[in-house]
């Protein structure tokens, strides 16, 4: 697949381009996308018909690889991963008690790990134009969930065991709402790119 990576990504098209206020911006980026991944982690909204809550920590990840771009989203997710890892609660299912490195090289390991597999893909692909159709963008967060799934469900099998249901522990009950979670990235971003196209013309 041949893709063309000179598209502006929506962080792009505000604020300084070049020089000191560029760098000032990025700053302000990655320190602003820092406090939404630890926020959106520890929001969970109940589906009905699941036991499991939708967590909105992979639609904060996702989002942010397409709006930043892969290198803005990487410093990003690398910043977020090193506050977790100084200790503070910043993920999902991290605690008081459970967190750092102790949390990350749990079961929660290979997703996070995914977590920036997926940044990057998905920067990439907003920098190929992909965030602003809704069929594109259902694409590229299909892809950043199967980056984020198969190193989660590695790390899983590889943990504790591959006679364990891995796939009913790391994957099939998140289906649901992961789907929602597709869906609604894949019309919010298009219709951001729609509104900053009307503003800048």
């Amino acid at each position: 697949m041949n893709l063309a990576l000179n598209r502006n990504v929506l962080v792009d098209m505000f604020g300084a381009t070049t020089g000191t206020g560029l760098r000032i911006k990025q700053a302000a980026l990655i320190v602003a996308g820092i406090v939404l991944l630890a926020v959106a982690a520890k929001i969970k909204v109940p589906v009905p018909g699941s036991p499991v809550m939708i967590s909105m920590g992979t639609f904060a990840v996702l989002t942010v690889g397409a709006a930043y771009g892969p290198r803005l989203g990487l410093a990003t997710m690398l910043g977020w991963m090193i506050v977790g890892l100084m200790g503070y609660d910043v993920f999902q299912s991290s605690t008081a008690d459970l967190n750092g490195i102790e949390y990350m090289m749990g079961g929660t390991g290979g997703y996070l790990v995914g977590y920036v597999l997926a940044t990057l893909a998905l920067g990439v692909l907003a920098r190929a134009g992909w965030d602003r159709t809704a069929p594109k963008m259902a694409g590229a967060m299909l892809l950043g969930n199967v980056l984020i799934y198969v190193p989660g469900l590695i790390w899983l099998g590889m943990l504790y065991g591959w006679d364990k249901p891995i796939l009913a522990w790391g994957l099939t009950p998140f289906l649901l709402g992961d789907a929602i979670k597709l869906a609604l990235a894949a019309l919010i971003l298009p219709v951001i790119w729609k509104a900053v196209g009307r503003a800048r013309g």
